[in-house]
């Protein structure tokens, strides 16, 4: 699905002289939310879609478009995935282990990962400012390496820590996106494994 729903929500929003914090406020959601929506990177809730035509004065098809209302209506109408959100991970437990596991979250849009094992993580701190604020959940696909600059899940010493990837000669680097914060090398003096790779974020889980 291409981006019309984004494009539309930021084209109505101008229209109606709201700044992404104006329309955030109005949604209760953050402002990074907003512009995770007009960008792509996410899609709305569907009570936030009818919160937006509200807002808007629209119909849903002025908001998604004909050609894609049927489209979205059928993946906001499937039973989301229930993902795993992991609190602390139990050394030596598997990854969504019950006792790893804080609650779970709904998603929807995930067809193309049904095949796969998901968990989320909740982002604290700023490391990874501004390319994933504070807060977020971040929604990770179980494998054990990634590709050389995708961002990663990696457990050091019982902790999970999001980071970017990046493979230099036997050792693998992850790096914060805040230039604020040091690299973390992982070697054989120390070691870290890769728990999986960041496929999306979000920020409207309470």
């Amino acid at each position: 699905m291409d981006n019309i729903l984004g494009d539309n929500i930021k084209k109505y929003r101008k229209a109606s002289s709201y700044t992404q914090k104006d329309l955030a406020n109005l949604l209760k959601v953050k402002p990074t939310t907003v512009a995770s929506w007009e960008q792509g990177r996410n899609k709305p809730l569907m009570d936030k879609v009818t919160k937006l035509t509200n807002i808007f004065g629209v119909s849903l098809t002025d908001l998604v478009g004909s050609d894609q209302e049927n489209e979205v209506t059928d993946y906001f109408s499937k039973k989301p995935r229930m993902v795993p959100l992991l609190g602390t991970i139990a050394m030596g437990a598997p990854i969504t282990a019950e006792q790893n596991i804080e609650k779970y979250i709904p998603e929807y849009m995930m067809d193309r990962y049904a095949d796969d094992t998901l968990f989320a993580l909740r982002c604290q701190g700023d490391s990874m400012y501004p390319l994933i604020p504070n807060g977020a959940i971040a929604i990770i696909r179980q494998q054990t390496d990634v590709e050389n600059g995708e961002i990663a899940a990696v457990l050091i010493n019982g902790e999970a820590t999001l980071k970017k990837v990046l493979h230099v000669g036997k050792a693998v680097v992850l790096r914060p996106a805040n230039p604020e914060y040091r690299d973390i090398i992982l070697d054989k003096d120390h070691p870290g494994t890769i728990l999986g790779k960041m496929i999306k974020y979000e920020m409207n889980f309470d």
